[in-house]
C-alpha cells in the first residue's frame, strides 16, 4: 500500500488535494484504509468516486456503465445482468456526474483550440422537447462540453459559449463556425471579451478578443434545392480572412465535424434516439448521459481519422483511458481556503494557513 500518489478527499481539510506531502498514513492494510494526520478523516482509494460504498465487484459496475455509455438501454442490461433498473440508474447517475468532474479538470482548460464548432440538438423527453447545444474542437475531434436547456435561446447559446472560453487561450487565434442562428452572434460579442484596464478608478471597459472570428454557415433555398453558404459575422475587413489563411485545414467553412458528433451522440445516447421509449424525464438525468457519453468519446474512444483518442492528440492524457479508469480517477477538491473572522489567528490556524494555503 503505497500513499505517496493519494490526496485527502475531505473539502475542509487544509491538506486537501496535496500530493506527497506526507500527512496520509495507512490506517487498516486489510480494507486499503488510511489516513489524514490533519483532518484525523479515514478514507481509501474508492472515496469521491462512483465505486465508493458499493458491494458490486468493480467490474461489472465498469461493464454496466459502458454498455449504457455505448447506447445499451438499461431493460436489456436488467435482463443479462439480473439487476434493478433503480441501480442501474443510480450507477449511471453518479458516473455522470463523475464524468463531469473529470471533464471540468481536464479538458476546461486554456488551450490552443485554433478551430471550434458548434451546434444544438433538438431531444424530446417526457417533460416536453429540450435543447442540448455543444461544442467541439475540430483539429483534435475534442469535445468541450454541452448545456442542456429548455429553450433554445441566447441564454443557452451564451453558457455554451462560456465553456468554449474557459479553454480557449486568449492570445490565440479561434475560429468559430455555427450555424445560422442569430443568437451566436450577440453571445460571441459578450462573452469573447477582456478588460482594458488605463489606470483609472472604477470597472474597467471590457473589448473583444482581437483573435475571434465568428462564421455561420446558413442554408439557402431554392426551388428543390438546399444550397449551404457560409457568412462572416464579426470578421472586418481582412481579419475573417487572415484567420482562415492561418488555421490549419480551415479554408472552408463547415459544420460537418460537429454534426457526426451529433450523430455519435444519438447513437451513444438511448434518450437521444429519434424513435425510442427509453425517454428521459428530468434535465439532470440527460445531462448526466450527455457528459458520461462526452468522457467516453474523448478518454477511451479512438477516433478513426486521428488514430488515437482525442484526449492524446489534445495532450490532455499520455494513454488510452478504460472504463475502469474513468470510475476510478480521482478529482482534487477546490484548494482550501482558511475560514475569516475577527480578531488574530492563534498559532494553530497560523501554523495551517503557512503549511497548507497557497
Amino acid at each position: 500500500m503505497n500513499a505517496q500518489d493519494l490526496f485527502c478527499p475531505n473539502p475542509a481539510c487544509p491538506a486537501s488535494g496535496h500530493v506527497g506531502r506526507g500527512n496520509l498514513w495507512v490506517h487498516d492494510r486489510r480494507r486499503a484504509r488510511y489516513r489524514c494526520t490533519v483532518c484525523r478523516r479515514t478514507f481509501t482509494p474508492r472515496t469521491a468516486t462512483p465505486l465508493a460504498h458499493l458491494r458490486t465487484p468493480a467490474t461489472t459496475v465498469s461493464q454496466v456503465v459502458a454498455l449504457v455509455g455505448h447506447g445499451c438501454p438499461i431493460p436489456a442490461i436488467e435482463a443479462a445482468f439480473a439487476l434493478d433498473r433503480r441501480t442501474v440508474r443510480r450507477w449511471v447517475a453518479a458516473a455522470g456526474q463523475h464524468a463531469e468532474r473529470i471533464h471540468q479538470h481536464y479538458v476546461l482548460q486554456p488551450r490552443d483550440l485554433q478551430h471550434v464548432q458548434a451546434d444544438e440538438v433538438r431531444v424530446r423527453t417526457q417533460a416536453g422537447i429540450v435543447w442540448m447545444a455543444m461544442a467541439m474542437m475540430v483539429t483534435t475531434r475534442l469535445w468541450l462540453g454541452g448545456v442542456v436547456s429548455p429553450h433554445r435561446d441566447r441564454a443557452l447559446i451564451t453558457a455554451l459559449l462560456t465553456l468554449v472560453q474557459r479553454s480557449a487561450q486568449l492570445t490565440r487565434r479561434l475560429l468559430l463556425v455555427t450555424d445560422g442562428f442569430q443568437a451566436y452572434a450577440t453571445a460571441t460579442t459578450r462573452v469573447f471579451r477582456q478588460p482594458r484596464h488605463r489606470g483609472q478608478p472604477g470597472r474597467p471597459r471590457l473589448r473583444a478578443w482581437p483573435g475571434v472570428v465568428l462564421v455561420q454557415v446558413t442554408k439557402m433555398s431554392r426551388p428543390g434545392v438546399w444550397q449551404p453558404w457560409s457568412k462572416l459575422d464579426l470578421g472586418r475587413g481582412r481579419r475573417g480572412g487572415w484567420v482562415l489563411a492561418r488555421i490549419p485545414a480551415c479554408q472552408v467553412a463547415s459544420t460537418a465535424a460537429i454534426e457526426r458528433l451529433n450523430g455519435t451522440f444519438r447513437a451513444r445516447c438511448a434518450a437521444l434516439a429519434r424513435r425510442s421509449r427509453q425517454l428521459v424525464r428530468q434535465a439532470p438525468t440527460l445531462t448526466a448521459q450527455m457528459y458520461l457519453v462526452g468522457v467516453i468519446a474523448n478518454f477511451c474512444t479512438i477516433h478513426a481519422t486521428l488514430g488515437q483518442t482525442p484526449a492524446l492528440a489534445a495532450g490532455i492524457t499520455t494513454q488510452r483511458w478504460t472504463m475502469d479508469d474513468v470510475l476510478r480517477a480521482r478529482i482534487p477538491p477546490p484548494p482550501w481556503r482558511p475560514p475569516v473572522h475577527r480578531g488574530p489567528l492563534s498559532k494553530e490556524e497560523r501554523t495551517l494557513q503557512e503549511q497548507w494555503w497557497r
